[in-house]
């Protein structure tokens, strides 16, 4: 399998939901999409950061008026349902379904449009940026692709080429964590959704166990061990 990598940049005003991530640098966001054929895609986002930041991002993406995933000045005009499926004060996670009526120039569209076999598209959001990796069986038609996304973007939009080769990692579920037990990933979901990564940080180790209902000793350890088995699999992927 092959991946192509490339990077769309966004002005101040150009749209709506990267400008919250401009604005707010601590907040992430991740998407994984999956064309059904070059008129139908669906994806999942998931949105991490201050509390704020995320329930403006689930407004945005959950209205009627955004439309932020045409690349072009050619509105995605058709029928589109949104769902969240799971909301806390520092995360929110949505599935959105979009099926055009009109030749939308969305990124999923176009790689659908002249890529074979692609079976995902995997997307990351932080400050200005969206860091796109599409994932395909053939790359013959990959530069048509690469030509359409740089002649198209409307202005406050800009594009610059990231790399072509063979996979690099497997495809990660964004929103689940593989390598954690259940109780590891209840003690850091808890730490994160109370502000324990925060700077300066917004809980302790002593609030955290009488929300969870914990011993210290305990959510120290699980914390502690949670956050080696993340690194340890962040540096074996990286």
């Amino acid at each position: 399998m092959r991946e192509f990598v490339f990077t769309i940049t966004y002005d101040a005003g150009a749209d709506p939901l990267m400008d919250l991530f401009r604005d707010n640098p601590d907040a992430r966001g991740r998407s994984l999409v999956c064309a059904i054929d070059t008129t139908q895609f669906w994806q999942l986002d998931r949105v991490d950061g201050p509390s704020d930041t995320v329930a403006d991002a689930q407004s945005v993406l959950t209205s009627d008026d955004y439309d932020g995933f045409s690349v072009s000045n050619l509105a995605c005009d058709g029928e589109r349902f949104t769902a969240v499926l799971d909301e806390g004060a520092r995360r929110c996670v949505l599935y959105t379904s979009v099926a055009c009526e009109n030749r939308c120039d969305a990124v999923p569209f176009l790689a659908r449009r002249y890529l074979d076999g692609v079976l995902l598209l995997d997307v990351q959001r932080a400050n200005d940026a969206e860091r796109w990796r599409i994932l395909m069986r053939d790359d013959e038609k990959v530069g048509l692709l690469y030509d359409t996304l740089s002649a198209r973007l409307r202005d406050g939009l800009s594009f610059s080429f990231g790399h072509l080769k063979d996979v690099t990692k497997p495809p990660l579920d964004p929103f689940t964590s593989m390598v954690l037990s259940a109780e590891k990933g209840r003690v850091l979901e808890a730490a994160f959704e109370h502000g324990y990564y925060e700077t300066p940080r917004e809980t302790t180790l002593d609030e955290l166990a009488a929300a969870l209902d914990c011993p210290r000793s305990t959510v120290s350890y699980r914390l502690r061990r949670a956050e080696a088995e993340l690194v340890r699999e962040f540096l074996s992927v990286s």
